[in-house]
C-alpha cells in the first residue's frame, strides 16, 4: 500500500498539502517564522495518531456491542531538547462517558490499537514511549 501527498508552497512558511482530495494548510507560529494560518507538521502527527487510534477503538468496540454516550481523545507529548526536537513521550487520554461503559473493553479495545493496528503509534514508538490513560464518566 503506498500514499501520495503534495505540498505547494505558499509563503512564509506556509504550505497548502493535497492528500489524496483533502486540502490542508501548514504552517509555522508566528515565532518561527510563519503566520500560523495552519497546524503545525508536529501537532499534525499528534492529530494523526488521535484520528488513528480513535477509529481503530470505535471499530473494535462497535464489534464487541459496547455504547457509549461520547468519547474523545486527548494527546499530550513531550520533546527532546536538541534538533531534531523527536517526541520522546506521549500520552493518550481516551474519555468515554455512558452507563454502560465497559472498562474492560475499552482497556482491551486500546490496547489492541496501540499495540497491534495503529500504524501511527507504531511509527511513533520508534522514538517516543506511549502511555494511555482511561477516564471512565458514568
Amino acid at each position: 500500500m503506498s500514499y501520495d501527498t503534495r505540498a505547494e508552497y505558499k509563503d512564509g512558511m506556509a504550505f497548502d498539502v493535497d492528500l489524496g482530495g483533502h486540502d490542508l494548510r501548514v504552517d509555522a507560529g508566528t515565532d518561527h517564522g510563519g503566520r500560523n494560518y495552519g497546524p503545525t507538521p508536529r501537532s499534525m502527527m499528534l492529530a494523526a495518531l488521535s484520528g488513528c487510534t480513535g477509529m481503530d477503538v470505535v471499530a473494535i468496540l462497535r464489534k464487541m456491542q459496547m455504547p457509549y454516550d461520547s468519547f474523545a481523545i486527548e494527546v499530550r507529548a513531550d520533546s527532546a531538547d536538541q534538533h531534531p526536537h523527536v517526541y520522546t513521550a506521549v500520552t493518550v487520554r481516551y474519555l468515554f462517558s455512558g452507563q454502560k461503559v465497559e472498562r474492560e473493553k475499552v482497556e482491551k479495545a486500546v490496547t489492541l490499537s496501540l499495540d497491534r493496528y495503529c500504524p501511527v503509534a507504531a511509527t511513533l514508538r520508534h522514538t517516543a514511549r506511549i502511555d494511555y490513560e482511561i477516564v471512565i464518566n458514568q
